[in-house]
């Protein structure tokens, strides 16, 4: 890679150290009132739960009678007193089953004077599931998969997964009462709505089975709802079967936002500034398709007025409607169709990709690339239309490569802007 290719990777990967767990657990840990509880259980579920979980055994230690986290990648160290269950994301899989039935069985233990510490990060709704009575695993999976390729956004998604489930939107904190619960999250949505975060199942969630049904019709899915889905939203709608846990209804419980993409941004920021740039914040909350998001951050950089050299930053999550065949996920996507729209201003890079490590069903986190990355490589557009971003990247060698990270807070975008 050129320099300033690998300075947007410096960059992106400075965001990522300022929200590991090391960087927040201890802090958060320190607002929890241990001392006064009979038994403590350390509980969790998302990518970055067993990093979150080891650094929650440094501080408790001992004081630790049982814990379980499922995530989707076995951590390199050792939890001493929790139990690590890896499962499927963002499909749910058997053993994501197998989760959410030990969470449940473990809550049935539960004890007045007992706390529950749940570790809460990205990726949980995919990671502890169930299935609703009169569905099969196989439906649910075609149905959780035709929403990620839908375009539906994170929030629309969780709408429907927590409609589906007797462990979602605050229903385990229901369950693990009379025990007191505590959660600490690790945001990866935009505007930080701990009843979006993977789908909350500590924290009391607003929506609705019709909400949830709105969704589906939305993204022409409830034609084709396999018969136990169906009866399952229509006995929610009809008030046969339970909805979600309401705020005001858990008064056991509580949480904190111990992470999120802001602290990622301000750590880029602050590395951009140090490494020369003037650097400029956009935006925490970038949404929308990938490609509409493309449109808007090339203008933005092509109209650029400002001091020489420029670092503009933005963090969010896009969605992607998958049309073609192609192996790829939204910051590859995004950096693609970002590229395309910069292929004729040498003096700008753009690097997107997900703080988890992880985009989409691939190796890469996301791409950087830039006027000279796309010089010699082939044409772009069949790529970017086959949804096939990954191997155009693999050709340019621009791929972003971190592996699991440990922590999750969306994504971040660089803009890199020299003298034109």
């Amino acid at each position: 890679m050129e320099n300033v290719l690998q300075q947007a990777v410096v960059i992106f990967e400075h965001a990522v150290a300022a929200v590991q767990p090391q960087q927040f657990m201890r802090k958060a840990l320190a607002g929890i009132d241990t001392a006064g509880a009979s038994r403590v259980f350390l509980l969790g579920a998302g990518k970055a739960a067993a990093s979150m979980a080891y650094e929650a055994e440094q501080v408790l230690g001992g004081s630790i009678a049982q814990g379980l986290v499922v995530t989707n990648h076995l951590p390199g160290y050792t939890l001493e007193k929790t139990t690590v269950i890896t499962a499927a994301h963002p499909v749910p899989d058997l053993n994501s089953v197998i989760a959410g039935t030990a969470m449940l069985n473990l809550s049935s233990a539960m004890q007045p004077g007992d706390l529950v510490i749940f570790l809460l990060s990205g990726g949980a709704s995919s990671l502890l599931a169930d299935v609703p009575e009169g569905a099969t695993m196989e439906e649910l999976q075609e149905l959780f998969n035709a929403l990620l390729k839908c375009g539906a956004d994170i929030k629309e998604m969780n709408t429907v997964r927590k409609h589906l489930s007797t462990i979602k939107g605050g229903q385990l904190a229901r369950a693990l009462q009379p025990a007191d619960v505590f959660t600490i999250i690790l945001s990866d949505v935009p505007g930080d709505d701990p009843a979006v975060i993977g789908s909350g199942p500590t924290v009391p969630d607003p929506s609705t089975f019709t909400e949830a049904w709105i969704v589906l019709e939305k993204y022409g899915l409830a034609a084709s709802l396999p018969e136990g889905i169906l009866q399952h939203i229509q006995n929610g709608i009809a008030g046969i079967t339970p909805e979600t846990a309401k705020p005001g209804e858990l008064l056991h419980a509580r949480h904190v936002i111990a992470a999120s993409n802001r602290i990622a941004l301000e750590a880029a920021a602050e590395k951009a500034e140090a490494m020369g740039y003037h650097t400029r914040v956009l935006t925490g909350a970038a949404t929308g398709e990938a490609r509409e998001l493309a449109v808007s951050l090339a203008e933005l950089a092509l109209q650029y007025e400002g001091p020489y050299p420029a670092c503009l930053l933005a963090g969010g999550e896009t969605t992607v409607k998958v049309t073609g065949n192609g192996l790829g996920g939204r910051n590859q996507e995004l950096a693609l169709a970002t590229g395309l729209l910069l292929q004729n201003a040498p003096h700008i890079t753009f690097l997107s990709a997900g703080t988890d490590g992880i985009d989409g069903p691939t190796d890469a986190a996301g791409a950087v690339i830039n006027a000279a990355a796309l010089a010699g490589a082939p044409d772009p557009r069949p790529f970017l239309e086959q949804n096939d971003s990954w191997h155009f990247f693999d050709k340019t060698g621009t791929h972003v490569k971190t592996g699991h990270t440990g922590t999750n807070v969306m994504d971040v975008m660089v803009l890199l802007l020299q003298k034109p």
